[in-house]
């Protein structure tokens, strides 16, 4: 092994655990899609977890690539923007397959929600 993909041991540590801890999130989002009842159900919360999952595991990517030597790495960001700004289009996209499909199979719509009257005063 060369020197220069030695890491510190402390380094090591904490990427193992940010690893491990996106495992543990990954996995707690795929009990979500298990148990939950329905697609629009399912839509969010696993999602969310999902997506935190993607930070952890950038946060461990930068703290990878910066204790090599090179400086602190920043590159790693880009991939986690690109998911942040694509993942609530795509969520957007499909709510509106799903219901575009139950509207074709004449199954019932949730009701469509109702603006509150403004308070007065």
């Amino acid at each position: 092994m060369t020197a220069d993909l030695v890491l510190p041991p402390l380094a090591e540590i904490v990427v193992a655990l940010l690893l491990l801890a996106s495992a543990v999130v990954v996995l707690v989002a795929a009990l979500g899609l298990r148990r939950l009842p329905d697609f629009f159900s399912r839509m969010h919360a696993p999602a969310l977890a999902s997506t935190l999952a993607a930070w952890i595991v950038t946060l461990a990517s930068i703290i990878h690539f910066s204790s090599r030597g090179g400086g602190l790495a920043l590159h790693v960001w880009l991939i986690i923007i690109v998911l942040s700004i694509t993942a609530p289009v795509t969520t957007i996209v499909l709510a509106r397959a799903a219901l575009f499909r139950r509207r074709q199979a004449g199954d019932a719509l949730p009701p469509p929600l109702q603006a509150r009257p403004a308070k007065p005063g």
